[in-house]
């Protein structure tokens, strides 16, 4: 990354330095005296004017505190602030330069406010950890807050507990658990005796089916519990009464002596069988307990997580310290200006790029994850970018995600909603991704150039094969139908005792598995489209033909030399008529592509245009490549001999000089046949 530097900015108080990433001017941030004088930087020269906190690959909870009124937004102001107070705390602002998790006292400013909290918390910090050091770092922090809400939770939990009734006394946990097992399974029994009470024919079907049993009853039984869990708990009966001992559904009956034992033998002792109502009763004392001691639970946690924030709170000002002095340089780079996103190390890359998507033998080095789907749909497609959207799953972690890539070199034939590829994170895992959505705009020059006819060939293509799949399911259809209704009218006329059908009745009922008039429609298009191409040869070919004469008469050329000339910049003509729009359009969208509104969709307020030229776009999309070298492949494709070759070619020439020919032949009185 060149630098250019100037001092058109040193009348503002500060002698900044500038250069040249991505075809944009951009202020340099080098040195953590450049931070320091931030707020004299020109806010219209800033990169980013605000980022979110969440979702990018970047410590949350430096951000979090960083983000003063709480709007889950990193503004200027907020950057500013940082600024000001980091002025008030380090004796050198260059120590951010470091990006290290740790500091030494010596380092801190003792002369001012900011400075004394830090060192009074740093104090107490290693007062309770008992430890006597003239430096510290976040580790010590991370572990004295983990002490203290240990600390809080067994001060908590030594207080006598929270006292609400326990309604089966010191086996109410077990209560808990063994009514939580059976819960949905009793509650379907009591179901269907309403319905059996509902509609007594209904017995049979809400029972266990015979043939279910029967089905597996030639095996080990055992074997088949999970499948037995499914019966009913027990038979369902008129009379809504669920049977305590007997008559239980074997897979089940482990689970419902454990419930009869610990409550049923207590609320009803002695009984055999119990109603709804009464277990509705055992439901409502459970519910009261589970919810009285989840109430205490909270009770106890809100008051740890109470005190803990209480003593963070104490200890911020070190803790702010040390997290911007690790990550604020970092972050300078990605917000003021967009070094790391520059500078294509992949140590050190963008905070909004979240991995590698490979697909169809590349990797793609651009990929952010996706906030809002709905707000990129809207944006997007002003990038100029070309973007696979894919869906992410990964199976270790249980999470989903929405990613967009950006595709910046190679082919896109192959490329399609539902292709599958593989997506690394910034730690490694990997991600099933399926592409859910394609943004399409050019990737190279080379790829406009062939465009038009690839899109030509595919669309004749699509017209035939969709056109011949049509008609010969049409024929498939016509002809089953005729041989059915043939085969009736023979049967018919064999009972009727009638004379055999001739060979020419049966002639007529032979179905034409291909009719060319109906292909006439899509060769009429397909004429239609190169008629006007012919049109437009002849109409270039007559001022071609009129140049061809003037040359021949003015430099004694030989007529058919200048014919021979003006084939050749026909042929050039026509190449720069198909592809050129394709191409011109392909050069204009390439020099403005613009990476800011793919991430003004993801919440970012991008102040300058993020440019990806071709050059810078090629690091960004890495393709396969294989060694030259020649291997004996024993399926491999037989060559053909260079001299068919040279005859096809031969070929094409004369057969695309002779349409040419045709094309000029009334378009000069000595040519013309």
């Amino acid at each position: 990354m060149a630098k250019n530097t100037s001092s058109a900015y040193a009348k503002n108080g500060y002698d900044w330095k500038f250069s040249t990433v991505g075809g944009i001017t951009r202020v340099n941030i080098e040195t953590g005296e450049d931070i320091a004088h931030l707020d004299e930087l020109d806010q219209k020269l800033w990169t980013v004017l605000s980022c979110p906190v969440k979702g990018l690959e970047f410590d949350e909870r430096t951000l979090s505190i960083m983000d003063c009124d709480g709007d889950g937004k990193i503004r200027v102001n907020e950057i500013l602030s940082a600024v000001r107070w980091l002025r008030d705390v380090l004796r050198n602002m260059n120590y951010l330069e470091t990006g290290a998790d740790y500091i030494n006292f010596m380092d801190i400013r003792d002369d001012s406010d900011a400075g004394k909290e830090v060192i009074d918390a740093a104090r107490l910090i290693l007062n309770s950890l008992s430890a006597n050091n003239d430096s510290i770092s976040l580790g010590d922090v991370d572990k004295y807050m983990t002490i203290y809400e240990e600390h809080c939770k067994a001060e908590l939990e030594a207080q006598p507990p929270a006292t609400y009734n326990k309604p089966y006394g010191d086996d109410s946990d077990a209560a808990v658990k063994a009514v939580v097992a059976m819960r949905k399974k009793i509650s379907d029994y009591f179901m269907r005796c309403k319905l059996v009470q509902f509609d007594s024919d209904a017995t049979e079907a809400l029972d266990v089916q015979v043939e279910k049993i029967a089905s597996i009853s030639g095996g080990n039984l055992s074997d088949n519990m999970a499948e037995i869990a499914e019966y009913p708990l027990a038979r369902p009966s008129n009379d809504g009464l669920l049977p305590l001992g007997n008559g239980i559904n074997p897979a089940w009956q482990a689970d419902m002596n454990a419930l009869k034992a610990i409550v049923f033998d207590k609320d009803f002792a002695g009984q055999e069988s119990i109603s709804e109502e009464q277990w509705n009763s055992v439901l409502a004392k459970i519910d009261a307990y589970t919810g009285a001691k989840t109430d205490a639970d909270n009770a106890v946690a809100d008051a740890i997580a109470a005190k803990v924030a209480t003593h963070a709170a104490a200890i911020l000002p070190v803790e702010r310290l040390l997290r911007y002095c690790r990550d604020f340089m970092t972050l300078i780079h990605n917000y003021v200006v967009f070094k790391d996103f520059y500078l294509r190390d992949d140590s050190r890359l963008a905070v909004f790029q979240a991995g590698k998507l490979f697909i169809d033998q590349r990797q793609c080095d651009l990929c952010i994850k996706v906030a809002d789907m709905g707000k990129q749909t809207d944006m997007a497609g002003l990038s100029g970018l070309y973007l696979l959207y894919c869906h992410c799953t990964s199976k270790v972690s249980g999470k989903e995600m929405d990613i967009a890539a950006a595709l910046t070199d190679g082919d896109v034939d192959s490329l399609r909603v539902g292709k599958n590829a593989i997506f690394y994170d910034r730690n490694g895992l990997d991600w099933d991704a399926t592409v859910t959505k394609i943004i399409d705009n050019p990737i190279s020059i080379r790829q406009a150039f062939w465009s038009p006819y690839k899109k030509f060939w595919n669309w004749i293509t699509e017209k035939i094969n969709k056109s011949a799949a049509d008609k010969e399911a049409a024929s498939m259809d016509k002809l089953t139908s005729n041989a059915d209704n043939s085969l009736t009218e023979m049967k018919t006329e064999l009972d009727q005792k009638k004379e055999g059908t001739t060979e020419a009745k049966l002639k007529e009922k032979t179905v034409q598995m291909f009719d060319i008039a109906k292909f006439a429609g899509i060769f009429a298009a397909i004429g239609l489209a190169l008629g006007f191409v012919m049109s437009a040869i002849s109409s270039l070919g007559k001022g071609m033909m009129n140049l061809a004469t003037t040359m021949s008469v003015k430099s004694a050329m030989p007529l058919f030399v200048g014919i021979l000339i003006v084939i050749l910049l026909l042929i050039l003509a026509i190449i720069l008529i198909i592809s050129g729009p394709s191409m011109f359009i392909a050069w204009t969208k390439l020099r403005k592509r613009n990476l800011g509104p793919v991430l003004n969709a993801n919440g970012w307020a991008i102040n300058s245009q993020i440019r990806i030229n071709t050059t810078f776009g090629a690091t960004l999309t890495q393709l396969a490549k294989y060694p030259k070298i020649v291997l004996d492949d024993p399926f491999a494709e037989k060559k053909m001999p260079l001299w068919k070759k040279i005859l096809i070619w031969a070929a094409v020439i004369i057969i695309l000089g002779i349409i040419i020919m045709l094309c000029l032949r009334n378009s000069h009185p000595l040519y013309g046949f």
